[in-house]
């Protein structure tokens, strides 16, 4: 059996930072799902966790942020890919991609 034929279901949580963005938060959402999709995964669940207060604040004029998790099926490099087509997107501040049993 070859990685490229192993699937694996993972849980990805995000930060979302919308400051400044016109888009809408459910917007947003389908727009990563799309990314997740785009790398052969199939979405099986989103979250929206609402927004929260960060317990330790870097950037005064970011104290709090829209949290969301995806859980997905993927081939087992889809964590990298994710990330890596995520790198550069300023609505997204922080990625946590976590192999789920």
């Amino acid at each position: 059996m070859t990685t490229a034929t192993l699937r694996r279901s993972y849980r990805a949580s995000l930060i979302l930072d919308l400051r400044g963005s016109a888009e809408a938060p459910e917007a947003a959402i389908e727009r990563i799902k799309d990314v997740l999709k785009s790398a052969e995964c199939k979405v099986t669940e989103v979250e929206n966790l609402g927004q929260k207060e960060f317990s330790r604040v870097v950037d005064r004029k970011f104290p709090t942020g829209l949290y969301v998790q995806f859980h997905f099926d993927g081939p087992v490099g889809a964590p990298v890919a994710f990330r890596e087509k995520l790198r550069l997107d300023r609505t997204v501040n922080r990625i946590l991609v976590q192999s789920v049993k």
